[in-house]
């Protein structure tokens, strides 16, 4: 299997009311986050976040609103998955992506990939993912909805 790109994005599935779809990572319990994946060859940021997004739930981005939110951030990637990447590489950039849905909608998980699914309040679902760029993701969430009102 080829080495993965450190290049990656964290869509972030919500609907108009702030409630977020957090996963549960089938490699880890506990572990629950947004959509994530990293860019296979020729795709660019959109290609992969929609292609990520109907790997992952099964939903189709090209019927809702995905919007790149020009927004990324750096990290070490956990020492046990960096098997994953080329000799030497710790690093990685995600880039953040919204998917707004009109309502909560029940998705089609790939059981390889995650076990469970649960729609939460933007505040609660900060509190709950594992990883800090995913909750950065979602208080932009929470900043960006009150830049509207």
């Amino acid at each position: 299997m080829p080495h993965k790109t450190p290049i990656s994005v964290l869509v972030l599935i919500h609907t108009p009311d702030l409630q977020v779809l957090l996963l549960e990572r089938a490699d880890k319990e506990g572990f629950w986050q947004s959509v994530t994946g990293s860019l296979e060859d020729g795709e660019t940021l959109q290609q992969t976040a929609i292609r990520e997004v109907l790997e992952e739930t099964g939903l189709d981005a090209h019927q809702y609103q995905l919007a790149d939110w020009q927004l990324s951030h750096v990290y070490e990637i956990y020492p046990h998955w960096r098997h994953r990447y080329a000799p030497g590489t710790t690093h990685n950039t995600e880039h953040i992506f919204g998917l707004e849905l009109p309502e909560k909608i029940a998705v089609k998980l790939a059981p390889d990939e995650h076990v469970r699914y649960e729609w939460l309040d933007w505040r609660t679902a900060a509190i709950k993912v594992f990883s800090w760029t995913n909750v950065e993701a979602i208080r932009a969430l929470g900043k960006r909805k009150e830049l509207v009102l």
